[in-house]
């Protein structure tokens, strides 16, 4: 398949801003208002940016089994996001292509392109003082903490690739916008659920939302920026644990 598939017919644009909305305002579009709320608040705050934290991944319960089921609970909506994202989209005969052993290669190689450079450029952010210093993980059971990390690992990939990619651009394609303003409207949701991260995660992801939403408009792949973000935020994740939360060779 080559570019994003939009062959249902008689769109209702009226009936699909409404569904966009609502889809936004129980995902990303509402994660992206608290996140400007929490950066202003950091902002505010007296402490330099650069000299606060913000963890990724938290313990939520001192009980290890609850503290699972917790994480997987949480996980859960990510993954629901995705899926009800798929679902309007195959009411109205969209779907989307299966996954390919290519898709591998190119999400690798995506991740490649974001996740090295954008390593350098969140170091010299918090350098700046334009980033809080990012915490990737902060669980304190060690039996379920790797499995942790890569559910959630997944859970985001799957979920803000499908909605704020897939269903996002394809909707507004359906509404008869073009490329630039769809790119747009997509990678600046995608930079404002992570501003509380720092003004720097804003840009950053920005970035990142342009060339996804590129590729898939030009191929509409979804596995590939899936499995692109898996691997990014999994190396992250999982690499801050194994070196036991040194960042030293980063300058923090």
């Amino acid at each position: 398949m080559n570019g994003i598939d939009t062959a249902s017919t008689g769109v209702d644009k009226r009936r699909l801003r409404i569904e966009i909305l609502l889809v936004l305002a129980v995902s990303f579009g509402i994660s992206g208002i608290r996140a400007v709320l929490r950066l202003t608040d950091a902002l505010l705050d007296p402490v330099p940016l650069n000299q606060q934290q913000v963890a990724l991944n938290s313990t939520q319960s001192q009980i290890p089994w609850l503290d699972l089921a917790l994480q997987l609970s949480s996980a859960t909506a990510l993954l629901a996001y995705g899926g009800l994202a798929l679902f309007l989209l195959a009411g109205d005969g969209i779907g989307t292509a299966r996954p390919r052993w290519s898709d591998a290669a190119w999400g690798a190689g995506l991740a490649a392109l974001i996740g090295i450079p954008g390593l350098v450029f969140y170091a010299t952010a918090v350098h700046l003082g334009l980033s809080r210093e990012v915490i990737p993980a902060s669980l304190d059971h060690p039996v379920t903490e790797i499995p942790v990390l890569l559910v959630w690992s997944a859970a985001n990939a799957f979920g803000e690739e499908t909605v704020v990619v897939a269903y996002l651009l394809t909707r507004l394609k359906q509404l008869g916008w073009g490329l630039p303003a769809a790119l747009a409207a997509s990678s600046l949701l995608r930079g404002s659920y992570h501003l509380y991260q720092g003004i720097s995660a804003g840009f950053g992801n920005i970035i990142m939302g342009v060339v996804y939403g590129w590729f898939y408009w030009k191929t509409g792949r979804l596995w590939p920026l899936v499995i692109a973000h898996f691997l990014i935020d999994a190396i992250a994740f999982v690499g801050y644990t194994a070196i036991g939360g040194n960042l030293s060779f980063l300058g923090l």
